[in-house]
């Protein structure tokens, strides 16, 4: 740069320098200030809305033990022949939970023994039913037996839908110890009203069984769907307890097993016990209202495979999350129940509401104030269970009269 370029330079950084001297107060740039009253105080500043779920419109002048009219009826025939009960349910119902108490109200006055159906690797404990497995002399764990659940997660699903009708297969191979071929399973009733006369055995052709007391024996290789200990009349309740369930999984469970065990077990009446498992994930109502719509296609197919069944549709419980420190009913749950009741009478199917009779929105914190309902909020107590499994098993029976 030449001289005279750098001097013309050094005059023109000096006159922008002086007129920002000039330009700013001499204590600088004071910020702006804003009157909290403009904005509101900070209590009422606007808080997010909670969640509003539409309308629903649910008809309270018809007592739905109305559609159990065909159930009832076969229960008259008790003296000659079985009438099978099967209760599916989420983990509210795992071990055996309710389903005992509405199988002892049952049998007390229709008659009939035994637990009925129960896996052949039982890993949730039976409140009824003692299992220990044996193989070559030795005692295994049921994890080792390989099998598949249809609400398993992918990897431990079928894909030709053999499941069968509690939804899980055992699978005998020689995957527990090489080259076995036999397996012998003692299952013990724990109360004498539990005694069963007979045994079912729920396999493929390819496996044989001997029964000496409560030991089965299984020889040979292929799939066992089940274990029934019962009795030649009266009623049978079966008790399939599927964890973490929607309830949206019948209609992957092969049509033909179903429809050929319900009908040759006379199961004459189908109870559904789920919904609870969308609750906590779930605060958009038109996510649960698409759930409910899944599980109004269950119902349907069920009553194809089943049609001489009678369908019991048992809501959710009051269920319980902590906001703000305290314990508030989520708030899907009365969403729920108004949308399954909804569809139940739609689907001419009897409805019990677990979250009414309760007491609606709160009644779980009461509940495990008295000792009935569990720390999380969501599941029964043994007490609990008690208590509600008689509660349907009575509103069942009353219906009759």
């Amino acid at each position: 740069m030449k001289p005279y370029q750098v001097l013309i330079f050094l005059v023109a950084v000096m006159a922008i320098t002086g007129g920002l001297y000039w330009a700013f107060p001499e204590k600088g740039v004071e910020p702006e200030l804003v009157e909290l009253d403009s904005l509101g105080s900070l209590d009422t500043m606007p808080k997010p809305q909670p969640i509003v779920a539409p309308k629903v419109v649910v008809d309270s002048t018809t007592d739905s033990r109305v559609f159990l009219k065909t159930f009832y009826a076969a229960l008259a025939s008790t003296d000659t022949q079985v009438v099978r009960v099967v209760h599916y349910g989420d983990s509210q119902i795992e071990e055996d939970r309710m389903s005992q108490q509405i199988r002892e109200v049952l049998q007390a006055r229709f008659g009939g023994r035994g637990v009925g159906l129960m896996p052949l690797a039982q890993t949730i404990t039976s409140r009824t039913v003692k299992q220990q497995l044996h193989m070559n002399g030795r005692m295994v764990q049921p994890q080792a037996i390989r099998r598949y659940m249809v609400y398993a997660p992918k990897r431990d699903q079928r894909a030709d839908g053999l499941y069968g009708v509690m939804g899980q297969v055992a699978i005998m191979n020689d995957s527990i110890v090489k080259g076995s071929e036999e397996l012998m399973a003692v299952c013990t009733p724990q109360d004498e009203r539990n005694r069963y006369t007979k045994w079912q055995i729920l396999a493929d052709s390819t496996i044989s069984d001997s029964i000496v007391g409560d030991t089965v024996w299984l020889r040979g290789k292929g799939k066992v769907y089940g274990l029934s200990q019962e009795s030649e009349t009266g009623v049978i309740v079966d008790n399939i307890p599927m964890r973490g369930c929607l309830g949206l999984v019948f209609t992957k469970i092969d049509s033909a097993q179903l429809a050929t065990f319900y009908r040759e077990a006379n199961v004459r009446l189908i109870i559904l016990q789920f919904g609870g498992n969308a609750i906590p994930s779930n605060r958009n109502p038109g996510t649960i209202s698409g759930i409910v719509k899944g599980l109004r296609q269950q119902v349907q197919y069920l009553r194809t495979l089943a049609p001489e069944a009678s369908i019991l549709f048992i809501g959710p419980s009051d269920m319980l999350t902590q906001e703000d420190g305290e314990w508030i009913t989520y708030p899907m749950v009365p969403y729920m129940d108004k949308l399954l009741r909804k569809m139940a009478l739609e689907e001419n199917i009897a409805y019990f509401s677990l979250y009414r009779w309760m007491g609606g929105a709160g009644s779980m914190k009461h509940w495990q104030e008295i000792g009935l309902a569990g720390s999380d909020g969501v599941h029964f107590m043994r007490s609990g269970a008690r208590k509600a499994g008689n509660a349907v098993a009575n509103w069942i029976v009353d219906g009759m009269d």
